[in-house]
């Protein structure tokens, strides 16, 4: 088995973060986030949840995507 190298947690906390505080995400956000989201196959619980966040504030429309 091969040890998988974890997500950098403070890249990806950093920007669920800029998302939620902001209330928006831009396409560049969008794109840094889904490359952080998408690199690791293993998603740890944590990782998870900041994920959902985002994802939760966007359905909820308490982040808007612009351009």
């Amino acid at each position: 088995m091969v040890a998988s190298t974890p997500l950098p947690r403070a890249s990806l906390q950093q920007i669920v973060s800029q998302i939620l505080s902001t209330k928006r995400i831009t396409r560049s956000d969008q794109a840094r986030f889904m490359a952080i989201a998408l690199r690791e196959p293993n998603l740890s619980p944590d990782d998870q949840r900041q994920i959902a966040r985002v994802f939760d504030a966007l359905k909820a429309g308490f982040v808007k995507v612009v351009d």
